[in-house]
């Protein structure tokens, strides 16, 4: 089955992320893969194509930036190129420029966002109107789905399907309690409100009292350069600089985790955080926000689930788990072979679809 992962831009970031480790577990079973995006590549998903190329998936992203007309130009021509059997585009925009195209190919919609994108009129009104081109909608959590339904009303094909981690990347760390780690914490996240990074800042001001020699590393893409720009404001102001690094997007995640003694995971909201499924598969204590995306997780060993809204007790809970050690934790069906095996599932259903019709 010939397959294309269509993404808006190539960076680090969790959607971004899953495309490629899916297009990878599908090369690898045997079915040519192919994976495409709306704008150029940034710098930081560099390895992420070397990974990829490697593996004998080929990456066609746009040279320069374009306008609508010319996103819609270079995505034709790939499908043209690819002749992909099913197409899976991810996130909200990169599904909308595939579903304007006169192709034959059957498209799925995977929602990946960490908000409700359909709480903004124009995309709602869009999506009303090209819901009939999806072949299937997939959601990453079942609150992505929830919004959908309640916004733009049921589609005839929709499920809910995890994102997965690669459990083989952190296979020698979860049970790893010989290391001695100095107190350090980490929070990988893009620079947006959402994430929460500035309430962070400011718990970890209460935990340089208690915690000597307590560090703080925050990593992520910039999405928004005011919010990347408050919180360096912020550590400055609290007087933090040389207790804190705000750092850009990491592709070695498994070594910063096996790093670090602490992950801090603070969103307001999300869709189905990889980097909190990364988290708990490396066995780090975790600290998080008690949002119901992160609800699976609060039986496991070392994990506080929380209101860090609380200043008091989100920095209360960090001090707890820079005390505690790395804990074994078994996540079925949230590996990747998991979801890239639903994810032909959902191909397979919706090409017999096609070809039965």
């Amino acid at each position: 089955m010939r397959i294309l992962h269509l993404v808006l831009a190539p960076r680090l970031s969790g959607a971004e992320v899953l495309a490629k480790d899916l297009a990878i577990h599908h090369r690898r079973q045997g079915n040519p893969v192919c994976v495409t995006s709306l704008t150029p590549e940034h710098e930081d998903f560099q390895s992420l194509r070397r990974d990829l190329q490697e593996n004998g998936v080929p990456c066609r992203f746009p040279r320069k930036a374009h306008g609508l007309v010319g996103r819609l130009w270079h995505l034709y021509h790939v499908i043209r190129h690819e002749k992909p059997d099913v197409i899976f585009a991810h996130a909200t925009i990169p599904a909308f420029y595939a579903r304007a195209l006169p192709i034959g190919a059957p498209i799925v919609y995977v929602m990946h966002s960490a908000t409700n994108d359909f709480e903004r009129h124009l995309f709602r009104s869009v999506e009303r109107i090209l819901s009939p081109r999806a072949r299937a909608v997939i959601g990453v959590s079942q609150a992505n789905v929830e919004d959908y339904i309640a916004a733009v009303g049921p589609h005839p094909l929709m499920t809910v399907i995890p994102n997965g981690v690669d459990m083989a990347r952190f296979a020698s760390q979860a049970n790893d309690n010989d290391v001695i780690r100095a107190p350090r914490i980490v929070q990988i996240g893009r620079y947006t409100s959402v994430k929460n990074q500035l309430q962070t800042v400011h718990a970890f001001g209460e935990v340089v009292r208690e915690v000597s020699g307590a560090k703080l590393l925050l990593f992520g893409v910039i999405e928004d350069p005011a919010y990347h720009a408050a919180v360096i404001d912020l550590v400055n102001k609290l007087g933090l600089t040389d207790r804190v690094i705000v750092d850009g997007p990491r592709a070695d995640v498994s070594k910063v985790l096996f790093d670090a003694s602490v992950f801090a995971m603070p969103s307001r909201s999300e869709g189905h955080s990889i980097a909190f499924l990364e988290a708990l598969a490396s066995g780090i204590p975790v600290v998080g926000s008690a949002i119901a995306p992160f609800a699976f997780a609060k039986d496991f060993p070392n994990v506080q689930l929380l209101d860090t809204n609380n200043t008091t007790a989100y920095a209360g809970a960090l001090v707890t788990a820079l005390g505690q050690r790395r804990a074994e934790r078994t996540l079925t069906g949230l590996t990747l072979q998991d979801s890239a095996e639903r994810y032909l599932a959902v191909a397979r259903q919706v090409t017999h679809a096609g070809s039965a019709s």
